[in-house]
């Protein structure tokens, strides 16, 4: 099997990769933290791996930000401009203010939340105190995810308690001393522990609402891990929804996803997320690397009915990369070229996409009656992996986006009302399409050129 590494997806150079950590804007580039074992390929030795970019699409990646210790991992966490220095770490220097991370430390049989700090704009990092600064004596409570509440002047963490099904809310004036103010859950989907909380507030229709997101360790919309949220609203100190748990993806491989801090844009949202699925994530045949992110996502709300529906759309810098429309005409195979990242507009009526390599048909992604399907294929040792999977589509207008980057497939329809993200293991490198469209017109696609 040869599986080639994505170009326009992040990976690590080698090794383990797994959750996107401490997501900020600092020094003038977009920094990306993630879970990460240097060492080898599989879950251990946790570590902060680091990469940042200008863009949000080239990545450049750098030294381990934060080391496993002996007797602690560096589990997930989030990352802040510290702007008014009140947590006291800012340099005496011109580094501008402090880049303070605060992260799980995963002991034995313990976890707390501890702080990392940066005084040159996120580009080194050292250690905080050795003492946590939020400690619940517990086996498993982690993933904090911090911002600063500008109408109560605090910070604010949510922390998630898995076995509980609840997420924390914690209220701080310095990252240094937290209080419990609330908790939300149980509720939503249940089946598996949580993880990776966030909390956010978007704008529309002149409104702030607020979106609570968690992931899922089992109960994904297509088994194994998923991402829930809810809208409602916060009060800086309860986050009260206003409607039920919905899924934030409807693909398989979507999991701990987080927004970016303190981006330039005022307003603006971000996240990204692991595209992967821990029903099978420790056995992915992609050596020297292993695993891989989603493409950064730009994030709305949109009414649904009496609801509001989260849409999810690829970053527009994502368009300077494009490259001139190409035709794809109905039931012709049009040869792509090994590895070519492809970004394809197709109608939201019945049509089948075939992924195909110099040995056949290496997977299928097709619209009917109303829903998006796809069909894929898996090695031998990958159980969970192989399956048609199927996802409704919202009622509507609307076109279907599909970027394929070597053994990545993320699908956007409706105007990012639905996000639909699939692994794939091809036997061979996919090096053409094949296109047929119901109404018989053929449709476009664009290559991507690779950063």
């Amino acid at each position: 099997m040869a599986v080639l590494r994505p170009r326009l997806h992040f990976t690590a150079r080698r090794f383990w990769l797994n959750d996107p950590n401490g997501l900020v804007f600092a020094g003038g580039r977009y920094h990306l933290f993630f879970q990460h074992n240097p060492r080898a390929g599989n879950h251990g030795y946790m570590s902060w791996g680091h990469a940042s970019s200008v863009d949000l699409l080239r990545w450049e990646e750098h030294e381990v930000a934060l080391p496993w210790r002996e007797g602690q991992d560096v589990f997930s966490g989030s990352a802040v401009v510290d702007w008014r220095n009140t947590s006291g770490l800012g340099g005496a220097g011109e580094g501008g203010p402090p880049v303070v991370a605060m992260f799980t430390g995963n002991g034995f049989y313990h976890q707390a939340q501890y702080l990392a700090v940066s005084r040159d704009g996120g580009e080194t990092w050292a250690f905080g105190p050795p003492e946590p600064v939020l400690d619940e004596g517990k086996q498993d409570f982690r993933d904090p995810k911090v911002f600063w509440y500008a109408p109560g002047g605090s910070w604010v963490s949510v922390v998630v308690h898995p076995d509980e099904r609840q997420v924390g809310v914690y209220t701080s004036p310095d990252l240094r001393v937290w209080s419990q103010v609330s908790v939300f859950g149980p509720a939503g989907g249940v089946a598996g522990i949580w993880e990776v909380p966030d909390l956010f507030a978007l704008e529309v229709a002149g409104q702030e609402r607020w979106v609570l997101k968690v992931d899922v360790f089992e109960g994904g919309p297509q088994g194994g891990t998923g991402a829930q949220y809810w809208v409602g609203d916060f009060d800086g100190r309860v986050f009260t929804p206003s409607q039920g748990a919905r899924w934030a993806d409807a693909g398989k491989d979507f999991y701990a996803a987080i927004t970016f801090s303190d981006l330039p844009q005022s307003g603006r949202r971000v996240w990204l997320g692991w595209l992967n699925n821990w029903v099978y994530a420790n056995r992915l045949p992609t050596t020297p690397w292993q695993g891989v992110l989603t493409l950064p996502r730009e994030l709305s709300l949109v009414q649904d009915g009496p609801e509001w529906a989260l849409t999810q759309v690829p970053v527009p810098e994502l368009e300077a990369l494009r490259e001139e429309p190409l035709a794809l005409p109905d039931g012709q195979q049009v040869e792509v070229g090994e590895g070519v990242p492809l970004d394809l507009t197709l109608p939201m009526t019945s049509w089948i996409l075939q992924l195909l390599s110099a040995r056949g048909e290496e997977a299928r992604l097709w619209l009917e009656d109303g829903a998006l399907h796809l069909t894929r294929a898996a090695p031998v040792g990958m159980d969970g992996f192989a399956g048609t999977f199927t996802a409704a589509l919202p009622d509507g207008p609307g076109e279907v986006r599909v970027l394929l980057d070597t053994c990545t497939l993320e699908v956007f329809a409706a105007g990012g009302r639905l996000a639909f993200t699939q692994l794939l293991l091809p036997d061979e490198p996919i090096t053409a399409l094949r296109l047929r469209d119901a109404d018989g017109r053929g449709w476009t696609m664009r290559a991507t050129q690779a950063p």
